[in-house]
C-alpha cells in the first residue's frame, strides 16, 4: 500500500550537520519525497504536533519540554511516501529512546541520549527526528507541517507497472 508519512529532523540533527546522511537513507530504500521545507516551528505549530496526548502519555511538563526543544533551532520537515513508507521509516529511525535504538538504525547510529539524562537536565529529549507511528497519525502530523499545495504528486517506477500472468 502506497503511503504517506511525516519526517521532522529536529535542531540537534541540523546542529550536528548530519542531515545529509539521513536524508540520504531515505533516498537508498527508495522514499519518495513528496515535500521538503527548512523552517523553525512556530510554537502553536509545535503545540499541534506534540498534543494533549503526549501529555496523557508522558505528563504535561514533558510535552512542555518537547515543545521548546522543537523551537530551539531550525528543523527541516519532509513528507515522505512509498509503499508502507511508514513502517519502513519507523524501523530505520529506530527507538524513541536513543540509548536503546538498535546500531543501524538512525538513533542507534548517531544518537546516544536518555529518558532519565533529559529528565535531570529538564528538557525534551534530544533524538535527532520523529517519525509518525501510524498512517492515522502521518495524515494529522502531515497536516500541522504542510498545506496542499506544497506537496507534489510523484509517480515513481514502482506505481507504472504490474506483472502479467
Amino acid at each position: 500500500m502506497i503511503q504517506r508519512t511525516l519526517v521532522l529532523l529536529k535542531p540537534d540533527a541540523l546542529d550536528r550537520g548530519i542531515t545529509g546522511e539521513i536524508i540520504t537513507r531515505f533516498e537508498r530504500v527508495g522514499a519518495q519525497f513528496v515535500g521538503l521545507k527548512l523552517l523553525v516551528s512556530e510554537k502553536d505549530t509545535a503545540m499541534k504536533h506534540y498534543t494533549d496526548d503526549l501529555a496523557r502519555r508522558r505528563g504535561e511538563k514533558v510535552r512542555e519540554m518537547m515543545i521548546e526543544m522543537l523551537m530551539s533551532g531550525p528543523i527541516i520537515a519532509m513528507c515522505l511516501e512509498g509503499v508502507d513508507i511508514v513502517e519502513i521509516v519507523r524501523k530505520m529511525v529506530g527507538a524513541t529512546e536513543p540509548k536503546v535504538a538498535v546500531p543501524g538504525s538512525i538513533r542507534g547510529d548517531y544518537a546516544h541520549v536518555s529518558f532519565s539524562h533529559a529528565d535531570e537536565k529538564g528538557i525534551g529529549i534530544f533524538n535527532l527526528i520523529h517519525a509518525s507511528a501510524s498512517p492515522e497519525e502521518a495524515e494529522t502530523e502531515i497536516g500541522v507541517w504542510f498545506k496542499p499545495e506544497e506537496l507534489v504528486e510523484r509517480n515513481p517506477s514502482y506505481t507504472k507497472f504490474t506483472i502479467k500472468k
